[in-house]
């Protein structure tokens, strides 16, 4: 249980990070002044991306099965955008547009496929 709560949080620095560097390259118009506040919007920001990606995400995949095997698996980039969407309409002072997000999403893909591959490694290694 402890192991599982350290991956949680390490998810959620890392999808903070994340979305941080997906805001700072696509999110027209984001204004970086006090970093202490920023640093606390994209750390809630974070945790809400890593709670929606691990409760709705299976679903919304799940739901939307039949598009991802007409498309090829094209479609899952839509879903991941549509996670980083729903996270950023909640998550406190920051906002991104649809298209924006789904580019958001790719980047958030690439950075949770990274840190499952080095986690699995971790394990493997520890073992």
């Amino acid at each position: 249980m402890k192991r599982k709560f350290l991956v949680f949080l390490f998810r959620w620095v890392l999808n903070s990070l994340g979305l941080w560097m997906a805001v700072r390259i696509f999110g027209a118009g984001y204004d970086v002044t006090n970093f202490t506040s920023t640093a606390w919007e994209f750390l809630m920001a974070g945790l809400i991306f890593s709670i929606i990606n691990s409760v709705l995400r299976p679903i919304a995949v799940i739901l939307s099965l039949p598009a991802i095997l007409l498309t090829l698996g094209l479609f899952i980039l839509v879903v991941n955008g549509l996670m980083v969407y729903l996270s950023l309409l909640i998550a406190p002072g920051i906002s991104m547009t649809f298209v924006e997000s789904i580019l958001s999403g790719i980047l958030m893909s690439l950075i949770n496929y990274i840190v499952s591959t080095v986690l699995e490694l971790r394990q493997v290694k520890g073992a």
